[in-house]
């Protein structure tokens, strides 16, 4: 830790040569965020003597509206533990170093800060209660891709339903045009319009995913009309499922979800990808049907913590008490 020098950028002409490995703590990234509307991406940089970059780390503060004061709020969102440019794992002395610097950066900027998706659940646990996180219980679902074939591992019924719905006409393919993202971001807002926690950022975001290399928009259709799409992304060798939506309701006996799902796990095994993770299954509820719609897939469920930590220091206290261990 000894001459360790520590930087923020908030422009993208302004950062150094990074490594590209983890997609979510990226330039490439950091290019989408800047580009969005109501994002505004902060880089955290370790140096060393030499100048050269030893780890970073990418937050996203998206400015949301609300129907209840104060009708507008700002939360910063970090997906992983950050990029580590020497080709070593993560460490928590570096972790926590730029874990401190951004929430200092960001205290009274944002409401809250939320981490998720972390390497393993334990990771930075002391270093997150020290800076005045605190942990709530989450599920993550991953597919293995490497050891077996995905028709070996995802349930028979599954199956028969995405081969039925096949037969009836149900396609899906890339993203290919203005007028399929059109499509695409209007069927993403609705399908999340009664979920407010669920943030769907503007169609900038989702143009430079489909730019981005490793990035995959899927638009699942039936007789011409969108039912059903999802966004997602590689990183570090795996695929992730970012976001996905369908009119399951609108058309039950097509089941578009279960085609949407099925074609982006297919993609990710047949690019090699070891492994594809879904990254918002939720809360560790006893009942959740999106979840064990998402395991008959084949995938596992592990229990892992969201953190946060809100900038107003009561709330924080409180909530911390209530979602104490």
């Amino acid at each position: 830790m000894i001459n360790l020098r520590v930087t923020i950028y908030e422009r993208s002409e302004d950062l150094p040569s990074l490594s590209d490995g983890n997609f979510f703590h990226s330039e490439a990234l950091f290019r989408i965020y800047e580009s969005t509307p109501r994002v505004k991406p902060y880089m955290v940089v370790v140096s060393g003597e030499d100048g050269g970059v030893v780890c970073h780390l990418l937050g996203a503060a998206r400015r949301r509206a609300v129907s209840l004061p104060p009708f507008f709020y700002s939360h910063c969102i970090v997906l992983g533990e950050g990029g580590y440019d020497y080709g070593g794992p993560p460490t928590e002395d570096l972790f926590g170093l730029m874990l401190e610097t951004l929430t200092r950066k960001l205290q009274g900027k944002v409401l809250y800060i939320e981490f998720s998706h972390l390497c393993s659940k334990m990771f930075g646990y002391g270093i997150f209660r020290r800076c005045g996180y605190y942990p709530i219980h989450w599920l993550n679902v991953s597919n293995s891709l490497h050891s077996k074939a995905p028709e070996e591992r995802v349930a028979a019924k599954v199956r028969r339903r995405v081969e039925r719905a096949a037969a009836k006409g149900v396609t899906v393919d890339e993203v290919d045009g203005e007028a399929d993202m059109d499509d695409f971001v209007r069927l993403l807002r609705r399908h999340n319009i009664l979920k407010p926690k669920r943030y769907i950022p503007d169609a900038c975001f989702f143009r430079g995913l489909q730019q981005a290399a490793g990035g995959k928009l899927f638009l699942t259709r039936f007789k011409g009309r969108a039912i059903g799409c999802c966004a997602c992304v590689c990183s570090s060798g795996n695929a992730y499922l970012w976001y996905l939506a369908s009119l399951r309701k609108s058309y039950v006996r097509l089941h578009p979800g279960a085609v949407t799902i099925w074609h982006a796990i297919k993609q990710a095994h047949a690019n090699g990808y070891a492994h594809i993770c879904f990254m918002d299954v939720g809360l560790p509820f006893q009942k959740s049907p999106y979840r064990d719609f998402i395991l008959q897939f084949g995938g596992k469920p592990v229990s892992t913590y969201r953190w946060f930590r809100f900038s107003v220091r009561w709330v924080n206290s409180l909530l911390a008490w209530f979602n104490r261990d």
